[in-house]
């Protein structure tokens, strides 16, 4: 006879449901960087597709132009990949089921951003088509805490809207 009652076993499937839900886009997302950082989006790599598109839109682009735009879209995409990381990593934490990660989500989500953003610039220094930068780990933490600054903000400004609500709507009560 089993020690777990179907309530109990529902209640584990749920949770476990749960986590999958608030953890897997973070860990996928996780991955999709740690493929990034191998040599198939090395700069050699993402030349071989940015160049012609670039030339198609501006033909007559001279080749030092075609490296600065080479190597800000490099650097934005940098950017974009850790705020997307910082918003995967606010979205399973901020719902954790653990009380003190939901109280400190700001604070895991930063301590994660910077150490995958600093362990995914280790990582490249044994690809031998990357090179390792602290520069860009800065780039990436950037990313992550931009999102998750601008997560707190929007939070923020929701739950004063939603104070102003509620005051409106005690006042029109008392009336």
């Amino acid at each position: 006879m089993s020690d777990i009652s179907s309530a109990d076993a529902f209640e584990m499937k749920r949770q476990t449901r749960g986590r999958l839900w608030r953890y897997a886009p973070l860990v996928l997302w996780m991955a999709a960087i740690f493929f990034a950082s191998t040599s198939e989006l090395s700069a050699s790599h993402t030349a071989l597709v940015l160049e012609p598109l670039i030339r198609w839109f501006w033909p007559r682009i001279s080749n030092e132009a075609i490296a600065l735009v080479h190597l800000l879209v490099r650097k934005a995409g940098h950017f974009g990949e850790y705020t997307i990381l910082g918003l995967f990593a606010a979205r399973a934490f901020r719902n954790s089921t653990h009380r003190s990660l939901r109280r400190h989500w700001f604070l895991a989500a930063a301590v994660l951003i910077c150490f995958y953003a600093l362990t995914d610039e280790y990582h490249q220094s044994f690809v031998p088509s990357r090179t390792a930068s602290i520069y860009d780990s800065m780039i990436d933490m950037s990313g992550g805490l931009t999102a998750l600054v601008l997560i707190t903000l929007w939070r923020l400004i929701r739950r004063r809207k939603q104070k102003r609500i509620d005051a409106a709507n005690s006042s029109a009560v008392h009336r």
